[in-house]
């Protein structure tokens, strides 16, 4: 067996599945609580299934992965020869995700550094790739935790939503709180900031919104070299759309990933949900 660095994640991350296997990064699924039923992301339930159920107005609720998931990953890192584990996951302040893996991190038959990103979807994935060529590169554990958290500080996440409902019955509208009064009069752009959702802009139209929405990615991703990454929950002429515009007016695109969005993160944002994040390199 040889000796190396383990890159585990979350299913928030949304990696496409052929940068998982290549890089060989471990993603532990959280959960999905449709009208009672708990079901894995990624596995029991799809993106397009979500979105009808939350058409539907069944109720849906997200929940975390607990510690004995991550303990189980931990020792089959363990037992494939790995050295030590960098653990890399979704915001601490949208999920007690980053906790359960902490908890099994105490108990491993390995190091285990265990990291919240501040981010979610790609903002996450990007960082789970910048570990991974770090530790493909013969890095350290430690090493391969500051490639990820530098990445962190860089990567800039921006999104539409059609409403902030979703996020609003979830809890997670943290700074956009004073949107509350009229949310669904406005059509909010929001942004990841240190941890949670901040309020950037609101406008009055959808094609507003998308149109502003690639204007500020342009306005990230200067002229740099960066990586880009298109989400999107049951809107894939949207995504498409903005990601053609974005590889010809973006001079410095390297890796252009567009990608549905999973039931954890669609659960909170509604259908209609559009969001680029800029990873500089």
């Amino acid at each position: 067996m040889s000796r190396h660095v383990a890159i585990v994640t979350d299913s928030t991350a949304y990696l496409p599945t052929e940068a998982l296997h290549r890089h060989r990064i471990r993603a532990v699924p959280l959960m999905v609580v449709v009208d009672g039923e708990v079901l894995e992301e990624g596995t029991e339930i799809s993106a397009p299934a979500l979105a009808a159920a939350l058409k539907e107005h069944r109720p849906v609720t997200t929940s975390r992965p607990g510690p004995e998931q991550f303990a189980a990953v931990y020792r089959e890192a363990a037992e494939s020869g790995a050295e030590g584990v960098v653990s890399l996951h979704l915001s601490a302040e949208f999920s007690g995700t980053y906790d359960a893996a902490v908890v099994a991190g105490r108990e491993a038959p390995l190091p285990v550094h265990v990291v919240d990103t501040g981010g979610v979807a790609m903002a996450l994935g990007f960082c789970a790739l910048a570990a991974a060529d770090a530790a493909e590169s013969g890095a350290s554990a430690e090493e391969a935790v500051a490639a990820a958290r530098k990445q962190a500080e860089r990567t800039q996440a921006y999104f539409y939503v059609d409403t902030l409902d979703y996020l609003r019955r979830g809890g997670r509208i943290g700074a956009a709180q004073a949107l509350l009064g009229s949310a669904l009069a406005v059509k909010p752009l929001l942004r990841l900031s240190e941890g949670g959702i901040g309020l950037l802009e609101k406008v009055r139209t959808a094609g507003k919104g998308l149109l502003r929405l690639e204007e500020i990615a342009l306005e990230a991703a200067g002229e740099g070299s960066v990586d880009l990454a298109v989400h999107h929950l049951a809107a894939p002429e949207r995504a498409e759309r903005l990601a053609e515009s974005l590889a010809e007016r973006v001079p410095g695109v390297g890796e252009l990933h567009v990608s549905e969005v999973g039931a954890v993160i669609g659960a909170h944002t509604g259908p209609g949900l559009v969001g680029v994040v800029v990873a500089p390199k």
